[in-house]
């Protein structure tokens, strides 16, 4: 029902329905939060939202109080002012003061309030205290000293991703998150979506950065260092370089890998594509002897360690590829190097992608092969940036070049896979291919496009009908294999992406990214996919080619002992 208010003088049209804070936002009127996540249920727990409601004693939470007819509003009265003014000051008390040396210095909340707040100086004494940093794990870090009790990610972890791997523990001064127990993260329920890092407003959870690592590698002789594009990084940075926004940037980005010292750089599409295409194979033939279905998608590494976590009864469903990133990791130290006459040791290979579970992925047991991984080094979106910065690299200087033969060629189906509902596309059109020998006519399936968490869509594929299912976000995960447990037996395929929206948000990708540049990066994949040519993954050329020399055909032997593997159950010790 809308109703008119007062804000600030001046009336303004309101729905009831919407929160105060959700109405002055629609008006052009920002307001600070710090405990607050779009789509969740509002806790009012930081108080930064407060304004004054004339005929209310007690100052009122933007986030969790509606608008009634008549309402008058002070958004930032001196009274609203002073209160946030002295949060922001009690949670600076309670901080360290290193911003200088902090990995959010520059695009951190809290230092943004006191700044807008005019924060100058230290009213209150210092009670901070350094606490230990979690270095465990192999793609987050948390540092507790950097915590501000906002809950975000406790909320996003539980209600977004169903892993509750953090929790508030304590009470009074002494609340804290941690996980279970206080131990390391390495031993948690933590699948390393990420997902934690985006919503944090401060430095209190980063991933574990590998730059130093590469560094080294560029500059030892001995090293043949060779990158590999995710296809989701290369639509993700129009922002930072202020390009028209949505643009694909895989020119520019293997431009400025050739000038800080990269030998090759690849484009991980070319793997996209023969993971389509191998699990188009998969997925007909137990289509075809009623096998083991539904087959569940395994490109994303955060959904594998759920399930092996929370759900391994299904993980014999679970296609047994690997994902693009180790596909190219494994062609790159068991053929390549072959046929360039390279010891697969002298080899630095990296990784640079949306997702910080790569980084977990790329250390599992399954990925190295004679004591040598696959893939050495991952290099999140976020990361990629402050290592252009570190070796004085502008993108805007820049003259577009090709990535590197063999691994060069994608079709655009690859390039859609970056977005939830794109890789089971993708794989739809190479099914069409497999049963019909021929190419789908309506290579658009609207039905599996948009950014929702979930999506079904039924193919008719000559007298078949061949249902598929999409999920983003563990949440949705969780309740589609409770409909499986409880006897839904209809679907086939399951395409399951840990990060809402698929890797498009994934939890590497810059902070900040809203739903606004959500869009545009799903926009712009689309765009690819509608103008180029080769929107099948079995059209590419190289993919033809590196079957003809190496792997033989789809499903065979040889597909099967270098880029097939197999999952097994993992313990949560807490």
């Amino acid at each position: 029902m809308e109703i008119k208010i007062k804000v600030n003088n001046t009336t303004i049209k309101a729905e009831t329905d919407r929160t105060i804070l959700q109405v002055l936002r629609d008006n052009g009127i920002n307001i600070p939060t710090l405990c607050q996540i779009d789509g969740f249920t509002p806790t009012g727990a930081c108080r930064m939202c407060v304004v004054e409601i004339e005929g209310e004693k007690k100052l009122k939470t933007a986030c969790s109080t509606f608008p009634v007819d008549g309402m008058n509003i002070k958004t930032h009265s001196s009274r609203v002012i002073h209160t946030r003014k002295k949060i922001t000051e009690l949670l600076l008390a309670d901080h360290p003061d290193d911003c200088l040396y902090c990995q959010r210095n520059g695009n951190c909340e809290l230092q943004k309030l006191a700044e807008v707040l005019h924060v100058r100086e230290r009213t209150l004494p210092a009670r901070s205290s350094r606490k230990k940093r979690d270095m465990s794990g192999a793609s987050i870090i948390r540092d507790p000293s950097k915590c501000i009790l906002c809950g975000r990610c406790v909320r996003t972890c539980e209600e977004l991703q169903a892993c509750s791997t953090l929790e508030f523990a304590n009470r009074g001064d002494d609340t804290a998150i941690h996980t279970t127990f206080n131990q390391g993260i390495n031993v948690s329920s933590c699948i390393n979506c990420g997902q934690c890092i985006m919503v944090c407003p401060t430095g209190a959870l980063h991933e574990k950065n590998h730059l130093t690592g590469i560094q080294d590698a560029l500059n030892n002789p001995d090293k043949k260092v060779i990158a590999q594009i995710d296809p989701g990084l290369t639509v993700s940075l129009s922002r930072t370089y202020d390009f028209k926004s949505g643009k694909d940037l895989i020119g520019l980005v293997v431009a400025a890998l050739k000038k800080t010292g990269f030998n090759l750089v690849f484009d991980t599409g070319f793997a996209s594509d023969l993971h389509i295409l191998e699990e188009a194979t998969i997925l007909k033939d137990k289509i075809d002897n009623q096998e083991k279905l539904p087959l569940f998608s395994s490109d994303c590494p955060a959904w594998i360690k759920y399930a092996e976590q929370f759900n391994p009864e299904i993980l014999e469903k679970i296609s047994p590829c690997k994902s693009p990133q180790q596909i190219t990791g494994t062609l790159l130290n068991r053929y390549w190097s072959e046929h360039n006459d390279i010891n697969p040791e002298n080899i630095y290979s990296v990784s640079i992608t949306p997702c910080t579970a790569r980084k977990f992925e790329a250390q599992r047991d399954e990925m190295t092969y004679r004591g040598v991984s696959s893939v050495d080094a991952v290099m999140t979106t976020r990361e990629f940036i402050e290592f252009l910065n570190i070796n004085g690299i502008d993108m805007l200087q820049m003259e577009e070049q090709e990535p590197d033969a063999p691994f060069n060629s994608r079709s655009s189906a690859a390039k859609i896979t970056a977005v939830s509902g794109g890789g089971s596309e993708a794989l739809l059109r190479t099914l069409y291919y497999l049963y019909e020998n021929d190419n789908i006519e309506n290579f658009k399936i609207k039905q599996l496009r948009g950014l929702k968490s979930r999506k079904e869509y039924s193919a008719k594929i000559g007298k078949r009908i061949i249902n598929f299912a999409v999920v983003s976000g563990q949440t949705e995960a969780k309740k589609i294999l409770h409909e499986i447990r409880n006897g839904r037996d209809d679907l086939h395929y399951i395409e399951v992406m840990s990060c809402k929206n698929g890797c498009i948000g994934g939890g590497g990708q810059p902070i900040g990214s809203d739903e606004k540049y959500l869009k545009l990066r799903y926009k712009t994949l689309y765009d690819m996919d509608s103008k180029e040519s080769i929107k099948e993954s079995y059209k590419n050329p190289g993919i033809k080619r590196l079957y003809q020399n190496l792997l033989t055909e789809p499903g065979s032997e040889k597909i099967k002992e270098l880029l097939y593997t197999n999952y097994t159950k993992r313990d949560i010790y807490l």
